[in-house]
């Protein structure tokens, strides 16, 4: 029961995710298409009013017209929409998702013995957990230190990129390939998130307060949040990859598996990129082409080397030859009394039952057994593959 319940709370905290996730990227989306795509107004009264852009949109059966002020608007409206809610939820769920699936579970998800020994499960846990601070902390001080020097942009960019690559391959070479890709793909969003939280609101914020006050608000105010904001952007695409990552095993298990996640997502960053420029002007589709260069030399690199034709394909396993072996690598998470999946395994007829779930999850994704805790071998999982393809006869 106890798995049961942890499986709906995991379906749920992932469905929440979703959702919020799929609001806060829509926003900041939505948001920096329209931020590259004003126009200086032509009006008299819009430049007096001091709107900096305005852009005319269709959607919906009706008409949109945005305009953006410089700094701020010279009188508050009555209803001001914030936008940072999206952004919380979708951080708090992520992370309760987290806590719920890895940290739960630890010695399954977290930890694979192959990669590290760790002392103790809660040394695994401290450490991911600092990980995830860490992104946020070494990126703030490099925003900080560098974001408004000359060709600051250019600085941030490039050591952001190598602290990812630095905290890659940490990560991959600490944790479960599959946890890795997650807490990689985590500690970009928790900097995401963060700006929001630490960079992006409070400054809007102290602008609405000086706009009561009477004041004059800091332009370097929207300067920061603007800055912020559009790394955000370029964050998203390898972040979404690093949440997918953990349904094909074929990129978080391979032998340089941290050089495969930084390849990926440099594709998605560059992706973004042609996105972006998109929306300023004509397409550069060099940007799109680097990103899909990238990706095909990943696929290629890691396509499996042809197998030489076997001679004669040998006679279907029994079902005694299947038992046995889900027996000594299966039956520990999938008994009568430990039911994770709502998949149980400890009968015959259970085997036979779900041969095409353990086909799928041990043969062809070779997800499971989970960071291969129970050292299943390749002439099991084969075996497994033969008698299903045989029909997973129950003789």
């Amino acid at each position: 029961m106890e798995s049961y319940i942890f499986d709906w709370l995991n379906l749920l905290l992932r469905w929440l995710h979703v959702i919020v996730g799929i609001a806060w990227i829509g926003s900041s989306f939505y948001f920096v298409f329209l931020d590259s795509s004003l126009v200086k107004p032509k009006s008299q009264e819009l430049i007096d009013k001091g709107v900096d852009g305005e852009l005319w949109a269709v959607h919906g059966g009706g008409f949109y017209n945005p305009q953006k002020y410089m700094v701020a608007p010279k009188q508050l409206p009555d209803h001001l929409h914030w936008f940072y809610w999206e952004s919380y939820w979708t951080w708090m769920s992520g992370f309760a998702l987290f806590v719920v699936l890895y940290l739960f579970n630890a010695q399954t998800f977290l930890i694979d013995k192959n990669v590290f020994a760790w002392g103790s499960s809660a040394a695994a846990i401290g450490a991911s957990l600092v990980y995830l601070v860490m992104g946020w902390v070494v990126y703030d001080a490099i925003c900080r230190a560098f974001g408004q020097k000359k060709n600051g942009d250019a600085m941030v960019g490039a050591l952001v990129f190598a602290y990812v690559v630095i905290a890659t391959y940490v990560a991959c070479h600490l944790f479960a390939g599959r946890a890795a890709f997650l807490l990689t793909g985590a500690s970009l969003a928790t900097a995401m998130s963060a700006n929001v939280l630490m960079v992006i609101i409070p400054g809007q914020r102290k602008t609405v307060a000086a706009m009561k006050a009477g004041e004059k608000p800091d332009p370097m105010h929207p300067i920061r949040a603007k800055q912020r904001s559009v790394h955000n952007t370029y964050f998203t695409l390898p972040v979404l990859f690093a949440m997918l990552s953990n349904h094909y095993s074929m990129t978080y298990g391979a032998e340089n598996n941290w050089l495969v996640l930084v390849l990926i997502m440099l594709a998605g960053a560059l992706i973004r990129q042609f996105f972006v420029l998109r929306h300023k002007g004509p397409p550069q589709y060099g940007w799109f082409a680097a990103g899909a260069m990238i990706l095909l030399g990943v696929i290629i690199w890691l396509a499996p080397a042809p197998q030489p034709e076997a001679p004669r394909a040998p006679a279907a396993p029994k079902l005694a030859e299947i038992q046995a072996i889900v027996e000594q690598r299966c039956q520990m998470c999938h008994n009568a009394q430990v039911i994770s999946k709502n998949i149980q395994l400890h009968t015959p007829e259970l085997i036979v039952k779900n041969a095409q779930a353990m086909y799928q999850q041990a043969v062809v994704t070779r997800i499971m057994p989970m960071s291969n805790a129970t050292q299943i071998t390749e002439e099991e999982r084969a075996k497994i593959g033969a008698w299903v393809k045989a029909g997973a006869k129950s003789e």
